[in-house]
């Protein structure tokens, strides 16, 4: 029997043994991996920076998960603000001698977003350095940095859509009605229209007064930029959108959208006449350093004991933690409340990128913002979208920056009261309720609100509104009735955000970092903490290793990823009492 027992224990110690060594030694394995290219390229001179359009650009910037290092493929993140910054280093680096633009758009990328990728490319330009872009099958998206080069080449077999933008909505009201599913809204705000696709089957004249007057903003900057670019006025490239729209490669350089029909190997001939190369002709290959190589090879930003902290709040505004895409309200307060305390943090940037959210929730970070703001500078940096809860909790900061094309303001409140009494009654389901008091259910689903349920709802809405008002009264220094004029939950690009006060200055994160600088009184002394902390390679092999699965990226999954954040948004609405500052629901712009 003794003799067993010891078989059992050395059969467990091996097995624990072979186990330790085994995830030992992958992890090892994934660390080497992890290590490959980890050094710094070398970058000769006369080198094009090739920038493929392609690249998963994102406001933050995200770490790879195990499987990405394994099989190659980089799902992971580049911030906005690295990729920028890469572009104006290699404006000022002697050896990168020209710029090349290719691929496709395949980031969620706004059109704010897509203003701070032109403007570095614009500066880049304007050192006297050549842009080449090659043009496969693009969109406006792409052609609207594209057009910044200097010589813009169209595949033989590719057309460049200039159409117009457009915005498209879903509604589900005539599907919650066959469902038997119920909805009674609460608000306050004229144009408050995110609460239209579970009432309406359209657009209210309200809501597509405010989302016309949105798409002129922006389909106004992109044709004032594109002409500047492409010596063409407004009236010609308004006449291509209305009258061709889909332009092949020929008709591109007729109108003037493009100069030349090239092949692949023409266009790398162009850029080895730059590079000063000679190879056979036909041959595709060209000096060039990617972004991507580029990034690691060039320095680090400054080291400084001075700090900025530039915090990137993106997505729903929920109560309590949040998860991921979401702002949770206790935890960016009690991130922005850190940094408020920390000596070293001279100045925080905020960067919103938030259709809103939760009313609560809201309220919470735009109360930490004000302490904060008190103490030391904070400086908002608007993105693609910082509206409702996301302008709220922006208002209080001591200064707000905003791109044109940002959409910002929808000012309103709206409560969603959903039942599913005739879903319940039509599938032989009933309630029978005992209550102490008339209003202990009034919190059911399982019928309608009644009349007097209702009025209470709207009376609160009412005065959240009113406190809504009040904030951006007292955080941005205007006349009440001025906010309340302006507000009524109407969106606002950036320019008309400036023009009425909402936001104070335009441009795009860099400018606000450097804003929050000479604020502080920093000049060049200062080094840039982001936040939230990107997660080790150690963290994330952890959590790769015991978490979920990395998500397929086939066409099929990408089409249920959507269909599904749709619903997210819904799931999202956790507010205690229910009522919420939100966009409407897909304001896409395309």
């Amino acid at each position: 029997m003794r003799s067993f027992f010891k078989s059992v224990l050395a059969s467990f110690v091996a097995l624990l043994l072979f186990v330790g060594l085994g995830v030992g030694g992958f992890a090892l394995l994934i660390a080497a991996i992890a290590s490959v290219g980890s050094t710094k390229p070398a970058i000769e001179d006369d080198t094009i920076l090739a920038f493929d359009l392609s690249l998963n650009i994102a406001d933050a910037s995200s770490t790879p998960g195990v499987s990405s290092l394994i099989t190659g493929s980089t799902p992971n993140a580049i911030a906005l603000r690295t990729v920028t910054r890469s572009i104006d280093q290699a404006a000022k680096d002697d050896r990168i001698s020209g710029l090349y633009l290719s691929g496709d758009l395949t980031s969620g990328l706004g059109w704010a977003s897509l203003r701070e990728l032109r403007q570095s490319l614009e500066a880049f330009r304007a050192t006297g350095k050549p842009i080449f872009a090659y043009e496969t099958q693009g969109s406006e998206r792409e052609y609207y940095l594209n057009s910044v080069a200097n010589t813009v080449l169209v595949d033989p077999s590719a057309a460049i859509e200039f159409n117009g933008l457009r915005s498209e909505t879903a509604y589900y009201v005539n599907a919650l009605q066959k469902f038997g599913i119920g909805v009674q809204i609460l608000r306050v705000g004229q144009f408050k229209s995110a609460v239209e696709p579970f009432i309406r089957p359209n657009s209210s004249p309200e809501s597509r007064q405010q989302t016309q007057q949105l798409l002129n903003d922006i389909w106004g900057e992109f044709l004032t930029s594109v002409g500047k670019s492409r010596t063409l006025t407004t009236r010609q490239l308004t006449a291509i959108a209305n009258t061709q729209g889909l332009l092949l490669a020929d008709e591109a350089v007729k109108a003037g959208l493009a100069d030349e029909v090239a092949h692949s190997d023409e266009v790398a001939a162009q850029l080895r006449a730059v590079t000063g190369e000679e190879k056979p002709e036909g041959e595709e290959a060209f000096r060039q350093i990617s972004i991507t190589e580029y990034l690691a090879a060039i320095d680090a930003e400054r080291s400084s004991g001075n700090r900025i902290a530039v915090i990137y709040a993106e997505g729903n505004i929920v109560n309590g933690e949040g998860g991921s895409g979401q702002i949770g309200g206790d935890v960016l307060a009690e991130q922005i409340r850190k940094l408020r305390e920390d000596e070293d943090v001279k100045a925080i940037v905020i960067r919103v990128n938030s259709p809103g959210g939760s009313a609560s929730a809201s309220d919470v970070i735009a109360r930490e913002v004000k302490i904060t703001a008190d103490r030391k500078p904070v400086v908002i940096s608007m993105g693609d979208i910082a509206a409702s809860g996301g302008y709220l909790m922006s208002t209080f900061a001591t200064e707000i920056f905003a791109s044109p094309n940002t959409i910002t303001g929808s000012i309103g409140v709206f409560g969603l009261l959903p039942n599913v009494q005739r879903l319940a009654n039509n599938n032989g389901i009933t309630w029978d309720t005992v209550e102490t008091n008339p209003f202990a259910d009034s919190q059911t689903i399982a019928r309608p609100k009644t009349p007097q349920e209702l009025a209470i709802g709207q009376r609160i809405v009412n005065r959240i509104y009113d406190r809504f008002v009040g904030d951006v009264a007292t955080g941005r220094k205007l006349d009440r009735n001025r906010v309340n004029e302006i507000a009524q939950g109407r969106v606002w690009s950036g320019i008309q955000a400036e023009k009425i006060g909402l936001v104070d200055e335009l441009g795009g994160l860099t400018a606000a970092i450097q804003s929050a600088a000479d604020r502080a009184k920093l000049g060049d002394d200062f080094e840039i903490d982001s936040y939230p902390r990107s997660r080790s390679f150690r963290e994330q092999f952890f959590r790769d290793l015991f978490g979920s699965s990395e998500t397929q990226s086939d066409p099929f999954s990408i089409e249920l990823q959507q269909f599904q954040s749709q619903f997210e948004t819904l799931r999202s609405l956790n507010d205690p009492q229910g009522f919420y500052m939100r966009l409407p629901i897909n304001f896409d712009i395309d």
